[in-house]
């Protein structure tokens, strides 16, 4: 059975920072691309990091340079670094891979709160 486990948000000031963990079971994870995405309140989910098997890190625009994204496949855990944060990173945000033949697995997610 496949598992993600989000730990980690909670209420922040801007420029603070947060490191969000993804504990993964149920699957090869150290062969899986893992994914952070994150929901505003009212905005559609959105794609913010994701790391391949081998440690790669890929970011969307807004978060360069603020968010680190790495794994630990010996702990199957994925985490997100979040510093600098903004209002505007206020949202929901969940762990996610894709296992062939069962298709989109996310997490339960995770609140960040970040206050002006």
């Amino acid at each position: 059975q496949v598992q993600l486990v989000e730990s980690g948000g909670g209420l922040v000031q801007a420029g603070g920072s947060l490191r969000l963990s993804c504990a993964a079971s149920g699957f090869a994870f150290s062969s899986s691309y893992m994914s952070w995405y994150r929901q505003a309140p009212g905005k559609k989910r959105e794609w913010v990091a994701g790391i391949s098997s081998g440690g790669s890190p890929t970011y969307t625009d807004s978060v360069k340079g603020r968010f680190t994204i790495s794994r630990d496949n010996a702990k199957n855990t994925v985490y997100l670094q979040m510093n600098s944060l903004k209002p505007e990173d206020t949202a929901v945000y969940y762990c996610h891979t894709f296992i062939y033949r069962q298709g989109d697995c996310w997490g339960q997610g995770t609140q960040v709160t970040v206050s002006s």
